[in-house]
């Protein structure tokens, strides 16, 4: 079973703020979440596709594409 991860440690997972993990939620970046009735959640398979998504945007950067 997928473990869940609350906004709190995904925010402390990215070094950021609640606020900000909040605000990529509202534009549509960065890791999925589910909404499980008031909280949003994160499952953990999502932030592993979020940081495949960050390293192959870094790789593209540094190759100029």
């Amino acid at each position: 079973m997928d473990r869940y991860l609350t906004t709190s440690e995904v925010a402390e997972r990215y070094r950021t703020a609640e606020s900000t993990v909040r605000y990529w939620r509202h534009i549509g970046y960065g890791p999925r979440g589910v909404k499980v009735g008031r909280r949003v959640l994160y499952p953990e398979a999502e932030l592993t596709r979020f940081d495949q998504e960050l390293l192959d945007e870094r790789a593209n950067w540094a190759l100029g594409a």
